[in-house]
């Protein structure tokens, strides 16, 4: 898997994740992750895209950090994954559980939300960061990659911008994502909770939440650029 080195030197990596995560691609567990990913690709097809697995840290440099909304690992559907979480392309239909974010939105800020569009880039050049904890999934088999090293890696990106920024908004949707708030310094960020928005849980707390305009509250109340949440 040409994409991810175990030499820091040539991880293709934005300048400012490189310089915190650099130590991680040397370590020995991802080396290991690496030598299943290998595996894994002579074997099955996995997703996202090579070149698309850390789209996250791409399009959101570390010092641009101002949202961070962590789901679990990627779709594994054909064409949907593309390295930022509940995101799928253009031209590709909403799953179920954007879907529901897209009705929330539009509850919420009383703005339309397109029911074909369903890329979030927009909201990662913005400064959210759509992290998954596990990066990679094979095809047609969701949690396939969960126990293989991706946490690890995922969860030092979570305690590098609670460490090193303050006054992040963190988003987490259901058990899994508040399970990481143990990784939040929350005496300097905010925290906002709620179900997840999957159409199993969504009506168990997600609807109603109003966590996109409560956002932009706290981000403006700091002096920051509410984010734009609409999709077009």
């Amino acid at each position: 898997m040409g994409e991810i080195s175990t030499n820091p030197s040539q991880v293709k990596l934005e300048k400012g994740w490189l310089e915190v995560l650099g130590q991680e691609f040397e370590m020995t567990y991802f080396q290991q992750l690496k030598t299943f990913l290998l595996e894994e690709k002579a074997k099955h097809t996995v997703y996202p895209p090579g070149s698309m697995i850390f789209s996250a840290l791409d399009l959101t440099p570390f010092d641009q950090v101002k949202v961070v909304l962590i789901g679990q690992d990627p779709y594994h559907g054909p064409g949907q994954a593309h390295g930022l979480c509940f995101s799928v392309p253009d031209g590709v239909k909403q799953p179920p559980s954007l879907v529901n974010i897209c009705k929330e939105i539009s509850h919420d800020l009383k703005i339309p939300m397109p029911a074909n569009k369903g890329n979030l880039e927009s909201w990662a050049r913005q400064g959210v960061l759509l992290l998954n904890a596990t990066l990679t999934v094979r095809a047609n088999s969701a949690g396939s990659h969960q126990g293989k090293g991706w946490e690890q890696f995922t969860d030092k990106i979570i305690t590098e911008v609670s460490e090193k920024h303050t006054g992040l908004v963190f988003l987490l949707w259901g058990r899994f994502a508040q399970n990481k708030e143990t990784l939040i310094d929350t005496t300097k960020h905010h925290v906002l909770k709620a179900a997840h928005p999957s159409p199993f849980s969504a009506y168990n707390g997600f609807f109603g939440c109003g966590h996109f305009s409560k956002t932009n509250e706290l981000l403006v109340s700091q002096g920051k650029e509410p984010v734009n949440w609409e999709l077009s």
